[in-house]
């Protein structure tokens, strides 16, 4: 019988050779050398690699929790969770040398003995590619390709590649691992780095995964079937390929059984065991997807809250963070509940939108954000992704809402809530422009004035403020928006808590440089710059969430906060992070923020639009509260707070029809006319809410108003200065505390006497009086002087 060649070609010598060098690279490092007497032996390319082994921690998944520290979401790139050596289970780590490395204790990183039989396997099977791997070569191969490689292909290649060079690169890297820690580190960091499937790695992550359990209460068969997918974990993934992880594992016991860690009956009954995987084998669900149908839009604010404030995406799945939010579990379940006993998930067209903000004067903590559609990715299950109440999503606008504006610049002005304001039927404003192509043109190209009627004739011409804003007449507000100064109150919805929303443009998204005219500026300065006088009656896009921002700033004293989800977070080793906030601000004396709290308090009782709902369910504590409801009924909104909670609802239509929406017997549907309103969906879902919400709080009050936020000291009269002299006039009116513009017109009277002034009789301190001074030339008909409203002033 012919003798089997020893060595076949040249390229075998050489590959032996190699080998060779990898045992005289061993033979010359002893185990007692220190790492700094390694590093001068070792190239720089390991001596940096080591380094960064030993410094460098792997991927870790960030846990997301609510307020009460239960888990809600997880966001990882690769599911790990961080395992100490103690809480690893022995039987884990018996079963895992067992297969992997029966001399883990004896060698120092190499196992040379067993490198000599791999060599003569190579040799023998006419190969160079059968290694002798130790679990440290194990684990530095792994650190390679799952921590420094982890987003480079080519790397993880390299890191891989059946040559000698490599291997004797890794067997370098694993005499110096040896040298700088303990056997016991080194098995613990190889049990939470390896992978056990596509996205789980490290023994926690798979203890959860496949058995749902912890890494220190897995069992022998547990352990078994673990340890044995390490050498290849889709091929031996015990889900999708049970008979060969069950066979895999049995032969995982039989090393035990081999290295007398267990008795032959004990081995053989294990083997006889079934797998036991849990049903289904789930890893955790990575992103906010995983949060679920009432946490998802929680969970995407704050992961956009966490870029804002410093972190990237990446970052937080890598970083094993605990970030700990403010989220409420069960006021969020409850809102989640009565958003959609109001419009069913399932309701075409109709989204309904609720979120809920603790007040203070230290921060703003967003306690629920819900939708009555499901946050996730499947759209015919009426999914979505959008951020439906936290985003400018609503693009219809709140309606009457935003009178809060006007009413809270008009009492910064010098109104009181019980100042009578003037409420007529109708109303052209000779101020403001429009596009109402039914109103008086003004002159201008496209367009014309600004003409609106109430909702019905049943309004009072006259009323306190404090009415108007329970009864919600348009004409009344449009009227004090014109005294008040729509830059005034443009200006107010921003310091109050509608800052992103008046960041964007008329349709709701950043504005856009290259569009239309009215899509590059923002809302702030598209109805400043138009003198739109509609602002008052809220027709432009709207967050929900900002919404009930507001109604925190104003129950809070006026104190303005940056509505947060987050509590604190705590890097992987518990040391809390700074986060860059935005400082809170006092937006608006706490004097008025109390009185336009009180003014808001009619709503829920007496005639006030919201009334009926609030008797309905039962509300009796004080609150504050607002509705408000688009000129074509294509969204409502309702606005409300107590000292405990604030919150707001937005129901608008999320179709790609532009319709209304009707309200009747039934969940709420899209319509030709529409008729639904603030005091109706909007407003119960509120009180759905809030009902359970306060169930186990005492009442508290509302604030005090101060005299003068009661019955205001800038309404003042002006100054009649009819007849004077130009100068004097002007000098009046300015120490009046009134701005002053003139204009020229022909009169008999001498030159420089004023003829005329508008406003007279009240009017806001800040208010420009145009004055008609005579030129001294005498009229060439017997017109009246020039109305000042209607003429261009000339300083």
């Amino acid at each position: 019988m012919e003798r089997k060649p020893i060595v076949r070609c040249a390229g075998e010598l050489a590959a032996c050779c190699l080998l060779a060098g990898v045992l005289l690279a061993g033979l010359l490092f002893p185990a007692t050398a220190t790492l700094g007497a390694l590093s001068n032996k070792i190239s720089d390319q390991v001596k940096s690699t080591l380094a960064l082994m030993l410094t460098t921690d792997p991927p870790l998944m960030t846990t997301v929790t609510d307020s009460g520290g239960a888990p809600i979401a997880h966001l990882y790139d690769q599911y790990r969770v961080r395992t100490p050596p103690d809480k690893i289970s022995p039987h884990m780590k018996t079963a895992l040398l067992a297969i992997e490395d029966r001399r883990f204790y004896d060698h120092h990183g190499v196992d040379w003995l067993a490198t000599l039989r791999a060599a003569a396997r190579n040799n023998s099977s006419g190969s160079v590619q059968q290694g002798a791997s130790t679990l440290t070569q194990q684990y530095v191969k792994n650190y390679l390709v799952h921590v420094l490689a982890r987003t480079d292909k080519n790397a993880q290649r390299a890191a891989q590649e059946q040559s000698v060079t490599r291997k004797l690169r890794e067997a370098r890297i694993a005499v110096g691992l040896e040298t700088a820690l303990s056997k016991d580190e080194i098995l613990a960091r190889y049990l939470d780095l390896v992978p056990f499937g596509s996205t789980i790695f490290g023994v926690g992550a798979a203890a959860q995964a496949y058995f749902d359990t912890t890494p220190d209460k897995l069992t022998i068969t547990q352990a078994a079937t673990l340890a044995g997918m390490v050498n290849s974990p889709t091929a031996l993934d015990p889900e999708a390929r049970p008979d060969k992880a069950l066979e895999r594992r049995n032969l995982v016991i039989d090393a035990m059984m081999a290295d007398e860690k267990l008795p032959k009956d004990e081995a053989e009954r294990y083997k006889a065991a079934p797998l036991g995987l849990s049903e289904p084998v789930r890893p955790l669900q990575t992103g906010c997807v995983g949060a679920g149908p009432s946490y998802g839009f929680f969970c995407s604010f704050l992961v956009n809250y966490l870029t804002e404030a410093g972190f990237n995406l990446e970052e937080l799945k890598i970083g094993g963070y605990r970030i700990e939010t403010t989220l409420d579990p069960r006021i969020t379940e409850n809102a989640k509940q009565a958003v959609e006993r109001q419009a069913p998930k399932t309701t075409p067209g109709v989204a309904n939108t609720m979120a809920v903000v603790r007040p203070g004067k230290d921060a703003h903590e967003v306690v629920a954000l819900v939708a009555n559609r499901d946050y996730g990715l499947n759209k015919d299950q009426f999914q979505t992704q959008f951020d439906l109440p936290s985003g400018v999503e609503n693009k219809f606008g709140t309606g009457s809402v935003y009178k809060i504006f006007t009413a809270a610049a008009a009492l910064e002005k010098g109104l009181g809530i019980d100042t009578v304001v003037a409420a007529p039927n109708s109303y052209t404003s000779k101020v403001f422009k429009g596009g109402a192509t039914s109103c008086p043109p003004t002159g201008e190209p496209n367009t014309h004035w600004y003409c609106l009627a109430n909702h019905n004739d049943r309004y009072p011409p006259q009323m306190p403020l404090r009415q108007a804003l329970a009864t919600s007449p348009n004409t009344a507000f449009v009227i004090l928006e014109e005294k008040t100064g729509l830059d005034a109150v443009v200006d107010m919805a921003s310091r109050l808590g509608m800052r992103r929303t008046m960041a964007t443009n008329i349709a709701g998204v950043p504005p856009d440089p290259k569009g239309d005219k009215e899509l590059r500026v923002s809302q702030a300065e598209y109805y400043k710059s138009n003198g739109n006088a509609s602002f008052t009656l809220g027709p432009a896009p709207s967050s929900t969430l900002e919404l009930a921002n507001v109604a925190a700033t104003i129950i809070s004293g006026g104190t303005w906060c940056d509505p947060t989800p987050v509590r604190r977070v705590l890097d992987r080793h518990g040391k809390p992070v700074d986060l860059k906030r935005p400082a809170c601000e006092q937006a608006v004396p706490t004097p008025l923020a109390n009185a336009l709290a009180v003014g808001l308090s009619e709503d829920s009782k007496g005639m006030g639009t919201a009334s009926l709902t609030a008797r309905k369910a039962g509300w009796k504590r004080p609150m504050m509260g607002k509705t408000g409801t688009t000129e074509e009924y294509k969204s409502a909104a309702y606005l409300g707070a107590t000292p405990d909670y604030a919150g707001a609802v937005q129901v608008f239509n999320d179709s790609t029809s532009p319709k209304g929406i009707c309200v009747s017997a039934g969940p709420p549907r899209l319509c030709a006319s529409g008729n639904i309103y603030g005091g109706t969906v909007p407003a119960a879902t509120w009180f759905d809410t809030m009902m359970k919400a306060h169930a186990d709080l005492p009442e508290k009050p509302l604030p005090e108003v101060e005299d003068r936020y009661r019955h205001g000291d800038g309404q003042m009269k002006v100054p009649d200065v009819v007849g004077s002299d130009v100068g004097r006039a002007s000098a009046v009116l300015r120490e009046a505390g009134y701005q002053v513009t003139t204009v020229q017109v022909s009169s008999p009277q001498p030159p420089g006497a004023v003829v005329a002034q508008s406003p007279q009789g009240i009017a806001f301190r800040g208010t420009a009086v145009t004055l008609s001074v005579s030129s001294g030339a005498p009229p060439t008909d017997a017109a009246p002087p020039v109305d000042a409203a209607s003429a261009p002033p000339t300083s």
